[in-house]
Protein backbone atom coordinates (compact mmCIF):
# COMPACT_ATOMS: atom_id res chain seq x y z
CA UNK A 1 0.00 0.00 0.00
CA UNK A 2 1.20 3.70 -0.83
CA UNK A 3 -0.64 6.12 1.84
CA UNK A 4 -0.94 6.65 5.16
CA UNK A 5 -2.03 4.77 8.06
CA UNK A 6 -2.00 4.36 11.47
CA UNK A 7 -3.03 0.51 11.99
CA UNK A 8 -2.40 -2.63 10.33
CA UNK A 9 -4.57 -5.92 10.61
CA UNK A 10 -3.14 -9.32 10.83
CA UNK A 11 -4.37 -12.64 10.19
CA UNK A 12 -4.82 -14.69 13.24
CA UNK A 13 -5.10 -18.91 14.00
CA UNK A 14 -8.28 -20.26 13.29
CA UNK A 15 -9.27 -17.65 10.73
CA UNK A 16 -9.37 -14.96 13.52
CA UNK A 17 -7.86 -11.53 13.02
CA UNK A 18 -6.66 -9.20 14.96
CA UNK A 19 -5.38 -5.73 15.37
CA UNK A 20 -2.07 -4.15 15.98
CA UNK A 21 -1.40 -0.60 16.36
CA UNK A 22 1.74 0.85 14.24
CA UNK A 23 2.20 4.28 15.61
CA UNK A 24 3.94 6.81 13.39
CA UNK A 25 4.60 9.97 12.75
CA UNK A 26 2.25 12.57 10.94
CA UNK A 27 4.80 12.79 8.13
CA UNK A 28 5.03 8.66 7.64
CA UNK A 29 3.70 6.87 4.77
CA UNK A 30 3.79 2.93 4.38
CA UNK A 31 4.62 1.76 1.73
CA UNK A 32 3.65 -2.30 1.12
CA UNK A 33 4.63 -4.40 -1.34
CA UNK A 34 4.46 -8.61 -2.71
CA UNK A 35 7.05 -9.86 -4.55
CA UNK A 36 5.56 -13.22 -6.64
CA UNK A 37 7.11 -15.39 -9.27
CA UNK A 38 5.45 -16.27 -12.60
CA UNK A 39 3.09 -18.42 -11.19
CA UNK A 40 1.90 -16.07 -8.84
CA UNK A 41 3.79 -17.79 -5.48
CA UNK A 42 5.31 -15.66 -2.71
CA UNK A 43 8.72 -15.60 -3.02
CA UNK A 44 10.73 -15.64 0.42
CA UNK A 45 13.70 -13.61 1.26
CA UNK A 46 13.95 -12.09 -1.97
CA UNK A 47 16.40 -8.71 -1.46
CA UNK A 48 14.39 -5.29 -1.96
CA UNK A 49 15.77 -1.79 -2.03
CA UNK A 50 14.32 1.70 -1.82
CA UNK A 51 16.62 4.62 -3.19
CA UNK A 52 15.10 8.84 -3.03
CA UNK A 53 15.20 10.37 -6.79
CA UNK A 54 19.39 10.99 -6.26
CA UNK A 55 20.14 7.49 -5.39
CA UNK A 56 20.65 7.37 -1.68
CA UNK A 57 19.34 4.46 0.06
CA UNK A 58 16.76 4.62 2.06
CA UNK A 59 15.35 1.37 3.84
CA UNK A 60 16.19 -2.22 2.53
CA UNK A 61 16.00 -5.78 3.03
CA UNK A 62 14.38 -9.23 2.79
CA UNK A 63 10.46 -10.34 1.80
CA UNK A 64 8.97 -12.59 4.40
CA UNK A 65 7.67 -15.87 4.12
CA UNK A 66 4.62 -14.75 2.08
CA UNK A 67 6.84 -12.56 -0.22
CA UNK A 68 6.12 -9.60 1.09
CA UNK A 69 7.63 -5.94 2.88
CA UNK A 70 6.36 -3.24 4.32
CA UNK A 71 8.39 0.20 5.21
CA UNK A 72 7.45 3.46 6.51
CA UNK A 73 8.99 6.43 4.62
CA UNK A 74 7.78 10.08 3.85
CA UNK A 75 5.63 10.96 1.26
CA UNK A 76 7.50 10.86 -2.14
CA UNK A 77 9.00 9.52 -4.91
CA UNK A 78 10.96 6.55 -4.66
CA UNK A 79 12.96 4.06 -7.12
CA UNK A 80 12.29 0.18 -6.11
CA UNK A 81 14.88 -2.53 -6.72
CA UNK A 82 14.41 -6.08 -5.95
CA UNK A 83 16.10 -8.89 -6.96
CA UNK A 84 16.32 -12.83 -6.42
CA UNK A 85 18.21 -16.11 -7.37
CA UNK A 86 17.20 -17.50 -10.84
CA UNK A 87 14.51 -14.48 -11.48
CA UNK A 88 14.96 -11.30 -13.57
CA UNK A 89 15.32 -7.93 -11.21
CA UNK A 90 12.42 -5.37 -11.16
CA UNK A 91 13.42 -1.57 -10.97
CA UNK A 92 10.79 0.82 -11.05
CA UNK A 93 9.11 3.91 -9.85
CA UNK A 94 6.64 4.54 -7.28
CA UNK A 95 4.85 7.40 -5.95
CA UNK A 96 4.33 6.86 -2.00
CA UNK A 97 1.54 8.60 -0.27
CA UNK A 98 -0.63 9.24 -3.52
CA UNK A 99 -3.96 8.50 -2.85
CA UNK A 100 -4.86 7.09 -6.84
CA UNK A 101 -2.67 4.61 -5.79
CA UNK A 102 -4.18 2.16 -2.57
CA UNK A 103 -3.76 -1.24 -1.83
CA UNK A 104 -1.04 -3.46 -1.87
CA UNK A 105 1.48 -3.40 -4.93
CA UNK A 106 2.38 -6.88 -6.21
CA UNK A 107 5.44 -7.37 -8.37
CA UNK A 108 5.99 -10.19 -10.26
CA UNK A 109 9.78 -11.52 -11.07
CA UNK A 110 10.35 -13.70 -14.45
CA UNK A 111 12.51 -16.52 -14.16
CA UNK A 112 16.05 -16.67 -16.14
CA UNK A 113 18.05 -19.37 -17.55
CA UNK A 114 20.45 -20.40 -15.07
CA UNK A 115 24.02 -20.18 -17.07
CA UNK A 116 25.25 -23.37 -18.76
CA UNK A 117 27.21 -25.49 -17.16
CA UNK A 118 30.86 -26.56 -17.88
CA UNK A 119 31.07 -30.23 -19.99
CA UNK A 120 32.41 -33.22 -18.02
CA UNK A 121 36.09 -33.42 -18.14
CA UNK A 122 39.12 -32.03 -16.68
CA UNK A 123 39.23 -28.41 -16.24
CA UNK A 124 42.50 -26.71 -14.49
CA UNK A 125 42.45 -23.60 -12.73
CA UNK A 126 44.31 -20.53 -14.26
CA UNK A 127 46.31 -19.02 -11.59
CA UNK A 128 46.93 -15.96 -13.83
CA UNK A 129 43.32 -15.34 -13.80
CA UNK A 130 42.13 -16.15 -10.60
CA UNK A 131 42.64 -15.05 -6.79
CA UNK A 132 42.35 -16.28 -3.43
CA UNK A 133 42.45 -13.57 -0.84
CA UNK A 134 41.09 -13.32 2.64
CA UNK A 135 40.81 -10.31 5.23
CA UNK A 136 41.23 -10.22 9.59
CA UNK A 137 39.94 -7.71 11.88
CA UNK A 138 42.27 -5.83 13.38
CA UNK A 139 42.41 -3.96 16.77
CA UNK A 140 38.54 -4.88 16.87
CA UNK A 141 37.40 -2.05 13.70
CA UNK A 142 39.77 -2.19 11.05
CA UNK A 143 40.51 -4.83 8.52
CA UNK A 144 43.65 -6.60 6.83
CA UNK A 145 43.76 -7.61 3.45
CA UNK A 146 45.49 -9.99 1.88
CA UNK A 147 45.98 -12.54 -0.64
CA UNK A 148 48.18 -15.96 -1.53
CA UNK A 149 50.47 -15.45 -4.87
CA UNK A 150 51.15 -18.72 -5.38
CA UNK A 151 48.72 -22.15 -5.64
CA UNK A 152 47.06 -24.31 -8.64
CA UNK A 153 43.97 -26.43 -8.87
CA UNK A 154 41.65 -28.88 -11.05
CA UNK A 155 38.42 -29.71 -11.01
CA UNK A 156 36.73 -32.74 -12.82
CA UNK A 157 33.14 -31.72 -13.96
CA UNK A 158 30.94 -35.65 -13.69
CA UNK A 159 28.21 -35.87 -16.28
CA UNK A 160 25.77 -35.37 -13.15
CA UNK A 161 27.58 -31.71 -11.87
CA UNK A 162 26.62 -32.55 -8.45
CA UNK A 163 29.10 -35.75 -8.66
CA UNK A 164 32.01 -33.67 -9.80
CA UNK A 165 35.13 -32.81 -7.38
CA UNK A 166 37.96 -30.17 -7.34
CA UNK A 167 41.26 -29.73 -5.19
CA UNK A 168 43.15 -26.41 -4.55
CA UNK A 169 47.20 -26.57 -3.28
CA UNK A 170 47.91 -22.98 -1.88
CA UNK A 171 51.51 -22.42 -1.14
CA UNK A 172 51.45 -21.06 2.47
CA UNK A 173 54.65 -18.85 2.18
CA UNK A 174 53.21 -17.19 -0.75
CA UNK A 175 51.26 -15.18 2.03
CA UNK A 176 51.15 -11.33 1.08
CA UNK A 177 49.30 -8.62 2.67
CA UNK A 178 51.60 -5.88 1.62
CA UNK A 179 53.98 -5.25 4.35
CA UNK A 180 56.82 -7.77 5.10
CA UNK A 181 57.44 -7.73 8.67
CA UNK A 182 53.45 -9.12 9.01
CA UNK A 183 54.22 -11.42 6.21
CA UNK A 184 57.09 -12.63 7.95
CA UNK A 185 55.44 -13.07 10.87
CA UNK A 186 52.65 -14.91 9.47
CA UNK A 187 55.00 -17.09 7.77
CA UNK A 188 56.57 -18.31 11.24
CA UNK A 189 55.61 -20.69 14.15
CA UNK A 190 53.04 -18.55 15.44
CA UNK A 191 50.55 -18.20 12.44
CA UNK A 192 51.28 -20.72 9.21
CA UNK A 193 54.13 -22.61 10.30
CA UNK A 194 55.24 -22.50 6.69
CA UNK A 195 58.65 -24.14 6.80
CA UNK A 196 56.48 -27.47 8.76
CA UNK A 197 53.03 -26.91 6.84
CA UNK A 198 54.08 -25.92 3.53
CA UNK A 199 51.00 -26.04 1.72
CA UNK A 200 47.26 -25.13 2.89
CA UNK A 201 44.78 -27.95 0.62
CA UNK A 202 41.16 -28.06 -0.34
CA UNK A 203 39.55 -31.19 -1.69
CA UNK A 204 35.75 -31.75 -2.35
CA UNK A 205 33.52 -34.16 -3.57
CA UNK A 206 30.26 -32.42 -2.97
CA UNK A 207 28.74 -30.04 -5.16
CA UNK A 208 25.42 -29.25 -3.69
CA UNK A 209 23.33 -26.97 -6.33
CA UNK A 210 21.35 -24.10 -4.11
CA UNK A 211 18.92 -22.33 -6.75
CA UNK A 212 19.82 -20.46 -10.03
CA UNK A 213 23.04 -20.06 -10.27
CA UNK A 214 24.29 -20.84 -6.39
CA UNK A 215 25.86 -23.67 -5.08
CA UNK A 216 27.50 -24.98 -2.29
CA UNK A 217 30.70 -26.98 -2.81
CA UNK A 218 31.74 -28.98 0.70
CA UNK A 219 35.12 -30.17 1.40
CA UNK A 220 38.19 -30.55 3.56
CA UNK A 221 40.79 -27.83 4.20
CA UNK A 222 44.11 -28.58 5.59
CA UNK A 223 45.28 -25.89 7.25
CA UNK A 224 48.55 -25.68 9.74
CA UNK A 225 48.53 -29.70 9.92
CA UNK A 226 44.52 -29.46 10.57
CA UNK A 227 41.70 -30.39 8.77
CA UNK A 228 38.42 -29.70 9.21
CA UNK A 229 35.37 -29.60 7.15
CA UNK A 230 34.51 -26.18 5.03
CA UNK A 231 31.61 -25.33 2.64
CA UNK A 232 32.13 -22.56 -0.17
CA UNK A 233 29.32 -20.21 -0.46
CA UNK A 234 29.82 -19.99 -4.67
CA UNK A 235 28.18 -18.10 -7.23
CA UNK A 236 28.69 -19.99 -10.94
CA UNK A 237 29.64 -17.45 -13.24
CA UNK A 238 29.18 -19.01 -16.57
CA UNK A 239 31.49 -20.06 -19.50
CA UNK A 240 33.21 -18.24 -21.78
CA UNK A 241 36.28 -18.77 -24.73
CA UNK A 242 39.97 -17.19 -24.16
CA UNK A 243 41.66 -15.47 -26.37
CA UNK A 244 43.48 -19.10 -27.99
CA UNK A 245 39.50 -20.02 -28.42
CA UNK A 246 39.96 -22.13 -25.24
CA UNK A 247 36.88 -22.69 -23.37
CA UNK A 248 36.55 -21.59 -19.84
CA UNK A 249 34.49 -20.99 -16.72
CA UNK A 250 34.28 -19.00 -13.40
CA UNK A 251 33.22 -18.93 -10.37
CA UNK A 252 32.97 -16.96 -7.39
CA UNK A 253 33.06 -18.53 -3.79
CA UNK A 254 33.76 -17.28 -0.04
CA UNK A 255 33.82 -19.05 3.46
CA UNK A 256 34.43 -17.92 7.00
CA UNK A 257 36.79 -19.65 9.10
CA UNK A 258 37.72 -19.98 12.73
CA UNK A 259 41.70 -19.43 12.91
CA UNK A 260 41.36 -21.19 16.17
CA UNK A 261 39.66 -24.16 14.13
CA UNK A 262 43.12 -24.87 12.86
CA UNK A 263 45.39 -24.47 16.20
CA UNK A 264 46.07 -21.22 14.77
CA UNK A 265 46.30 -19.73 18.22
CA UNK A 266 48.48 -16.96 18.72
CA UNK A 267 46.87 -13.50 19.91
CA UNK A 268 48.29 -10.19 21.47
CA UNK A 269 46.08 -8.06 23.58
CA UNK A 270 46.45 -4.77 24.16
CA UNK A 271 44.80 -1.78 26.18
CA UNK A 272 41.22 -2.25 27.49
CA UNK A 273 41.53 -5.74 26.55
CA UNK A 274 40.89 -5.82 22.94
CA UNK A 275 42.70 -8.52 20.81
CA UNK A 276 44.79 -7.25 17.88
CA UNK A 277 43.97 -9.52 15.60
CA UNK A 278 40.26 -11.39 15.56
CA UNK A 279 39.56 -14.90 15.56
CA UNK A 280 37.06 -15.02 12.21
CA UNK A 281 38.90 -14.98 8.64
CA UNK A 282 36.70 -14.06 5.19
CA UNK A 283 38.19 -15.81 2.30
CA UNK A 284 37.45 -15.25 -0.93
CA UNK A 285 37.94 -16.74 -4.27
CA UNK A 286 37.96 -15.88 -7.59
CA UNK A 287 38.48 -18.55 -10.08
CA UNK A 288 39.13 -19.22 -13.66
CA UNK A 289 38.93 -22.97 -14.94
CA UNK A 290 40.81 -24.33 -18.69
CA UNK A 291 39.11 -27.10 -20.17
CA UNK A 292 41.82 -30.29 -20.96
CA UNK A 293 40.64 -32.85 -21.55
Amino acid sequence: MFGRRRGMETAGSAGSQTSATLTLPHTACLLTCRVLDTVHQPLRQAEFEVTDPIGRRIVGGQTDPYGGFTAAVPAGEYRLTVTAEGYAPFHGATLVGDPAQPGTREIVLDAVEPPLLPQPGHWELDPAHSSIGFSARHIGFARINGRFNTFAGAVRIADRMEDSSMRVIIDAASIDTGLRMRDDHLRSADFLDAARHPTVEFYSERFIHRSGSRWSVAGALTLHGVSRSVTLDTQYLGLGTGLEGEPRAACRSTAALNREDFTLNWQSILAHGVAAIGSSVDVELDMQVVHKA
